[in-house]
């Protein structure tokens, strides 16, 4: 491969689309929706907030707060067929379910054959409801209980957590989910939101470029690591001497063996959004009285950053905090989507506004042209 081809690989810093929803600098670790600072907005925003901020590029009023928040409780029950459906599908992954899941509320939909922006809105709110609604009640029924209905008066972070538990949350357990949500809603074109920009700029419905979007964190090159690190975590063991968590870090660097929740491709500082998950898991540490989770991720943060100058990423104390919140670990991709939906969509609305069909070209690195054919018998 050329050092021409090595540069283009993965398409690193290779603009690829205009879009005003995200904006990222990975120098000063910087992360804004529609130009308002991630900090901002996690300490005064919430997650519908925020899902009405990327779909229509400023933040609601009270009274456009109350209707989004209205549309989204219309929208959370799902209904009979979905979830017989669910109950029929064979036992898999999470990240399976919700794929196979979310191509069949395209069937229900009202709008499904309609590809008008306001189609498209209404779509966009259904989703972000209903993908809720479905990681819920899958973890639910994966735990042996049934179907919760959601709860009107209850808001999404709430909602969600009432429908996978059945008891309902505390009002740190909400915050902490609802920052959760917030910070992981959009981050500009990562691989999934590529796909679902990809799949909507051929025109296809938006049920179809989410299930590419979805398909697409499924890969444990994108989705996934915060999962990872729990498992390293528990592995490591919640009793560990702070010498034992040490020599098990070390043992997997020297081996090559990358610690999850570390590095960024586009960040070379502190991933703002670690910042406050770490934040986070101290407090709900604390809360109910067990901070050796927290503890053990403190003391490898400090370690992996002294030896690799990596630094902790939005996935490596989003696991503290997700088990701490009672989250089952094979829950914690698909939760990725429950947020995520919101900059999904909002790039799908983005690319049918201004539409151009996405087709990109390669770099030829094959035999040189032209090749001759040979008869069969000469080959």
């Amino acid at each position: 491969m050329t050092t021409d081809a090595k540069a283009k690989a993965g398409l690193e810093d290779v603009v690829a689309a205009s879009s005003a929803i995200c904006y990222l600098d990975g120098d000063r670790g910087i992360l804004a929706y529609h130009g308002h600072d991630i900090h901002d907005l996690v300490r005064a925003a919430s997650f519908e907030d925020v899902c009405y901020l990327l779909w229509h590029g400023r933040l609601p009023n009270r009274g456009e707060l109350g209707d989004l928040q209205s549309q989204l409780a219309a929208a959370r029950p799902l209904g009979e067929p979905i979830l017989r459906l669910m109950k029929q599908l064979p036992a898999s992954d999470g990240m399976d379910t919700l794929r196979t899941l979310t191509s069949a509320l395209g069937h229900y939909d009202p709008d499904a054959s309609d590809n008008s922006p306001q189609a498209n809105d209404r779509k966009a709110v259904r989703l972000t409801a209903q993908l809720a609604s479905l990681v819920a009640t899958y973890g639910r029924l994966q735990a042996g209980g049934g179907p919760i209905q959601p709860d009107p008066a209850l808001g999404h972070a709430a909602n969600f957590l009432y429908m996978l538990t059945g008891n309902r949350p505390d009002a740190l357990s909400t915050r902490a989910f609802d920052v959760a949500l917030v910070l992981h809603a959009d981050h500009e074109l990562n691989a999934s939101t590529f796909a679902a920009r990809v799949a909507a700029a051929t025109l296809t419905d938006m049920h179809s470029a989410i299930v590419a979007a979805i398909g697409t964190l499924k890969g444990p090159l994108h989705g996934g690591a915060n999962a990872d690190v729990m498992r390293l975590l528990i592995e490591i063991g919640e009793d560990s001497t702070p010498d034992r968590i040490d020599d098990a870090i070390r043992a997997r660097l020297a081996k090559k063996i990358k610690i999850p929740g570390f590095g960024h491709r586009v960040y070379r500082t502190e991933d703002p959004r670690a910042t406050h998950l770490r934040r986070m898991s101290k407090e709900l540490g604390e809360r109910v009285g067990n901070t050796r989770w927290y503890a053990m991720s403190q003391r490898i943060e400090t370690l992996v950053k002294g030896e690799k100058k990596l630094n902790a990423n939005v996935d490596f104390y989003s696991a503290s905090t997700y088990y701490t919140l009672g989250i089952p670990i094979d829950l914690f991709t698909p939760i990725f989507a429950v947020s995520r939906i919101a900059g999904w969509t909002a790039h799908c609305l983005e690319q049918y506004s201004n539409n151009r069909l996405i087709r990109p070209r390669t770099d030829y690195i094959g035999p040189p042209y032209p090749q001759m054919v040979l008869p069969v018998e000469q080959r």
